[in-house]
């Protein structure tokens, strides 16, 4: 009887142990709705999910308004499911149930973790903000933002200009610094409110601001792990930024620049070298953790390519967070990948005050990543340009783009 008894308790156990659940070790193709949460927000986006042929890994792409950014291949480990963005030191780490995704933003340094946010994702789910669009009373917020934005610790504060556009209750756009863009932003007014978000592997960006009288927004900006600013934007449209060509220069008594840095397998490369000399050269100051720089590699990598037939020369001086080679080459050489990059990436140095003025002493400041310097073919510098103003800020992309092909046809033509 007690055997019987035995029998039926380990059948018992073995039937409710069946029914728990467990980790999936493959992930349902197709749209996520995904979520970081931090200090009681909210911050969504999407993911696309495919699995490759393989079997064993997946091609995962973050979507951001008109961007289908792609990150690098999932896979899984330890009956999670692993997103990595080696590029910016970040990962997506998480359990698979079904339509759920649970688990962890990471940011990394090496295998340490700096940081880290909740992470969750839905099945099938493609909305940012709202399963439903209200567009009764709906708000528009299309047009040009003077903006203000201000850390409320340190009491900073930093001049940009907001560019949106609006159809039903869906905004797309971005903020343009001095130093760059905030690029893809997307998102939702619902009511007297503006909601924005994006994703990018580096960048996790979320807005919030009410939609005052007279064009004015007033908000908060929640960006990464623990960034916080409010800002105030104020309809303009003649809102602009000072002359990105004006923030950064030579200092008196400098027409051209100089250096010697070893490339990603530790070969020095002068600007000397004869590769460069009677061409005009693009120097790309950036670094492989730099979202706008890869907007901006991915103009400039095929521009490079469709045109260096007529006698141009693009170098890449990277600024990394390592000045050790042996750390920072895999970071080049995977962008060098990544963005089928032809002209040479040279290790500069790190991205810190101190070493950029190192490393570029004829320069007033290196103030933005990226920034970059046109010189002639006589070797001297013609313009430098600070900051990149990404795709996702439509007609100042679109202008920037214009500029750069008038410049370079003209350097490119002269004798």
């Amino acid at each position: 009887m007690r055997a019987i008894k035995l029998i039926i308790v380990l059948f018992a156990g073995i039937s409710l142990w069946g029914c728990q659940s467990s980790a999936d070790s493959s992930v349902k193709p197709g749209t996520w709705r995904a979520t970081l949460s931090r200090d009681g927000q909210t911050l969504p986006f999407i993911l696309d999910i495919a699995q490759n042929t393989d079997g064993k890994t997946y091609t995962v792409y973050s979507l951001n308004g008109n961007e289908r950014l792609k990150l690098d291949s999932a896979f899984f480990e330890k009956d999670s499911l692993h997103i990595p963005m080696q590029l910016f030191d970040s990962e997506i780490t998480a359990l698979v149930d079904g339509d759920k995704l649970t688990g962890v933003y990471k940011r990394l340094d090496g295998k340490t973790v700096t940081g880290s946010l909740p992470f969750q994702a839905t099945f099938g789910e493609n909305y940012r903000f709202f399963k439903e669009e209200a567009l009764d009373g709906v708000k528009n917020v299309t047009g040009k933002y003077t903006t203000i934005f201000k850390n409320e610790v340190t009491m900073d504060s930093t001049e940009a200009v907001g560019n949106f556009t609006q159809k039903g209750s869906i905004v797309e756009g971005s903020f343009l610094t001095p130093t760059g863009d905030y690029r893809f932003l997307s998102g939702n007014v619902k009511g007297d409110s503006l909601y924005l978000s994006t994703f990018d592997g580096s960048n996790a960006y979320l807005f919030k601001a009410a939609i005052l009288k007279d064009g004015v927004l007033k908000g908060a900006m929640w960006s990464g792990i623990k960034g916080y600013k409010t800002f105030t934007s104020i309809l303009n449209e003649n809102a602009k930024l000072p002359d990105a060509t004006k923030l950064t220069y030579l200092k008196p008594g400098s027409e051209t620049v100089d250096f010697t840095f070893p490339d990603a397998d530790g070969k020095p490369l002068s600007f000397k070298d004869p590769r460069f000399q009677g061409k005009p050269v693009i120097i790309q100051i950036m670094g492989s953790w730099c979202p706008n720089c890869m907007d901006e590699t991915n103009f400039i990598a095929p521009w490079y390519k469709k045109n260096k037939a007529r006698g141009v020369e693009i170098i890449g001086l990277a600024f990394e967070h390592s000045a050790d080679l042996a750390v920072s080459a895999p970071k080049l050489k995977r962008m060098v990948n990544r963005f089928g990059i032809d002209y040479p990436i040279l290790l500069a140095g790190t991205n810190t005050n101190e070493a950029t003025a190192k490393a570029l002493p004829m320069l007033n400041k290196v103030m933005s990543y990226p920034t970059t310097i046109f010189v002639d073919k006589k070797g001297k510098v013609r313009e430098i340009h600070t900051g990149f103003s990404g795709p996702g800020t439509g007609k100042y992309y679109d202008e920037f783009v214009a500029d750069f092909n008038q410049l370079m046809d003209k350097l490119i033509s002269e004798k």
